[in-house]
């Protein structure tokens, strides 16, 4: 990739452990917690530690991978050079069409909070323009801006976690009302597969590797760091919240975190909740768009996308065409999809592309190797697992979108063999 232009290393650990909380913690607080109830009632606790395994077996291949290629793109580079072009793709296609239905999701979700009604779609794009602008100027104000939002949502998350222990509301017995397992396995593992859709933030600390200062050792330590940060978050903010509304409670609002903190006597913090969840989504949604156009650019420098979404600007070293046609999508999905089962949908295209980073993992030796190759094998055959347990309409919504990239990927071989191309 010599002769391609190449964007400014600029990021320490702090700034990206800083970008992949703000990519974790957002969505999954706010949002997935609920549909994991549904599935596994009170086993959304076990289907959240299992998420967790999952997250922290695919967490070191990521790391692993990134100290050997520090570039932008992730799994989908990981997976040209471990595997061969055809699995990098399949990561690439993955982390985009799952990542962008994200970016729409967090969009919406910060709307539902923040926009009066009846405005929902219309704060949703102007959400994603403000934030795709600021994207545009430059990965060091991206980093500024997520650190001051994940810092106010942190905070948020501290009110609700201290109004559901200080107010009187929570019962600790509710925990385990139902059982852990009375939704039996099959619904702790589609718990844990739609709560892994929160967990998946530390891959937008690899996609930006090519802005990282000393990449080989602060990629993996930003990794494991922010990982575990979340974990701790996620884990005391669904305890917390279980232990006030219970299985049922969390199933059947779509804000199970307001809800809690209206079930006790701390009504005055529901305003600070709504203002985390609102930017909660918005330091999601940064992040997002952020790593989707570092992923796009490694795919259109191969051609895998259209190559003119390859350029970097010359004065802010951002990959600008990719995040503007970026935005236009997301915004065009805002305005005409039903995102309900965007959680769903994301987790089937982010678990692909992980099974292709610990497949690629698997196969590095010597001194690249940072972890045993047992975690790669567990994580590879984990996102299966999950993938398999996800709802129908989200399995059959990626298996179709997937044929569809394929389908393109084929087409332009195909297109490029009759030209005379020597590309793969």
């Amino acid at each position: 990739m010599s002769n391609h232009a190449v964007l400014a290393r600029r990021l320490n650990t702090f700034d990206a452990v800083v970008i992949g909380l703000g990519s974790m913690i957002g969505a999954g607080v706010f949002a997935a917690f609920t549909p994991a109830a549904q599935a596994a009632g009170s086993g959304l606790l076990l289907g959240l530690l299992v998420a967790a395994v999952v997250a922290y077996c695919n967490a070191t291949a990521s790391a692993q991978l990134a100290a050997e290629y520090p570039t932008s793109g992730g799994s989908y580079v990981y997976g040209r050079e471990r595997l061969g072009p055809w699995p990098g793709f399949l990561a690439g296609w993955g982390f985009i069409i799952g990542k962008t239905a994200s970016s729409a999701a967090m969009a919406l979700t910060f709307a539902a909070y923040a926009a009066p009604p009846g405005w929902e779609r219309p704060v949703a794009i102007a959400a994603v323009l403000l934030l795709a602008a600021v994207n545009y100027r430059g990965v060091t104000r991206t980093a500024a801006l997520t650190r001051i939002i994940v810092a106010a949502v942190l905070a948020a998350l501290a009110v609700v976690a201290a109004a559901c222990w200080g107010a009187g509301a929570a019962d600790p017995l509710r925990l385990v009302d139902g059982g852990l397992f009375s939704h039996g396995w099959y619904g702790i593992l589609q718990s844990a597969g739609l709560l892994f859709f929160a967990f998946a933030g530390y891959a937008r600390i690899a996609t930006m590797g090519e802005e990282v200062i000393n990449p080989r050792t602060t990629i993996p330590r930003a990794i494991v760091i922010a990982l575990a940060i979340a974990v701790a978050v996620y884990a005391v903010i669904a305890v917390s919240v279980l232990a006030v509304l219970g299985p049922d409670g969390i199933a059947g609002t779509p804000a199970p975190l307001a809800a809690a903190v209206s079930a006790g006597s701390w009504n005055w913090a529901s305003p600070l909740v709504r203002v985390g969840a609102a930017l909660a989504s918005l330091g999601a949604l940064l992040a997002l768009i952020a790593g989707l156009g570092r992923t796009s650019l490694a795919m259109a420098r191969e051609a895998d996308l259209p190559r003119w979404l390859a350029a970097v600007h010359p004065r802010f070293k951002v990959p600008h065409r990719a995040e503007l046609a970026l935005a236009g999508v997301i915004c065009l999905i805002i305005s005409v999809a039903d995102l309900r089962g965007a959680i769903g949908f994301s987790s089937f295209g982010v678990l692909v592309y992980y099974l292709v980073a610990n497949l690629a993992a698997y196969t590095q030796t010597g001194e690249h190797r940072r972890y045993p190759r047992a975690l790669q094998l567990a994580g590879a055959v984990a996102c299966m697992a999950l993938v398999a347990t996800l709802p129908v309409g989200s399995v059959i919504a990626g298996l179709v979108m997937f044929a569809a990239g394929i389908l393109y990927r084929g087409v332009r071989l195909r297109f490029a063999g009759t030209s005379g191309s020597n590309d793969p």
